[in-house]
């Protein structure tokens, strides 16, 4: 795999393994952190699943503030917008517009830019240690990375409001109890269980599970006619595909599809 400075990747089979790799920083995130994962993600050939981690105690603690925005004689308004718009927010739709599922598996802290990157996962596994945390408004921000499209949808507007507006910590239980997380689990069990689901998903159907990923995106803004069309779209690619045949005959054989991602 690439060489990175703040990631580290590496195949496991069909599996991308995407760690945030700046842990005397609690994996905190500078705008190259998120041009890198955007590149990771880019070079996707023969992948059918990711799975981002982070590295030591933390999944992510956040924007990186040292330097940038904060630097002296930089207009620190200029400075974030263009740290967003030119790299976080990149990343994030690149991520979000990928043809395999994600997992995510966060130990500690998923704070601000971080909460958003974890969030965007297909299947966020957590450990016991884990929490969420939209803290801007602490310093007179606003939540970004997408939080403001994506919270709302995960966990309607009252607890997005309530998460955003007042700032606190939304441990791991209360996560899962709210529908933000797939499966909390022992801080020692994290790397295991996420790994195990994240195989399972690049053992599946890839075109289906892509296109699965699509339509759910898409019926997040469209109406109930326009997701019964694109259904219907999508279904007639995936009846064309190696994966589909080889799923109808394994259920008529009565044994389990081999699904090789095609």
């Amino acid at each position: 795999m690439s060489t990175f400075e703040t990631i580290r990747t590496h195949r496991d089979g069909d599996l991308l393994v995407v760690t945030l790799n700046r842990p005397e920083r609690l994996n905190a995130a500078p705008p190259a952190m998120f041009d890198e994962i955007r590149a990771a993600i880019g070079a996707l050939e023969g992948v059918r699943a990711v799975l981002i981690a982070g590295e030591g105690r933390a999944f992510c603690s956040g924007a990186d503030l040292m330097g940038g925005a904060l630097a002296p004689g930089v207009d620190p308004g200029e400075a974030t917008y263009k740290a967003l718009t030119e790299h976080y927010s990149p990343a994030m739709l690149a991520l979000a517009e990928l043809g395999v599922p994600v997992v995510s598996s966060v130990r500690g802290a998923a704070a601000g830019i971080g909460c958003s990157l974890a969030l965007a996962a297909d299947f966020v596994v957590a450990s016991e240690t884990a929490y969420f945390l939209q803290a801007f408004v602490n310093i007179g921000l606003v939540p970004d990375g997408g939080a403001s499209w994506m919270l709302p949808r995960l966990i309607g507007r009252a607890r997005a409001a309530e998460m955003m507006m007042l700032g606190e910590r939304v441990p791991a239980e209360k996560a899962l109890d709210w529908g933000m997380v797939h499966k909390v689990v022992a801080d020692d069990a994290l790397d295991a269980e996420a790994l195990a689901l994240a195989k399972r998903l690049a053992a599946g159907p890839t075109r289906a599970l892509g296109g699965i990923r699509r339509n759910l995106h898409a019926a997040l803004d469209g109406s109930y006619a326009e997701a019964l069309q694109r259904e219907a779209e999508v279904q007639r690619e995936m009846r064309g595909t190696a994966d589909s045949m080889e799923g109808g005959m394994a259920f008529l054989q009565k044994r389990k599809a081999e699904f090789r991602g095609r």
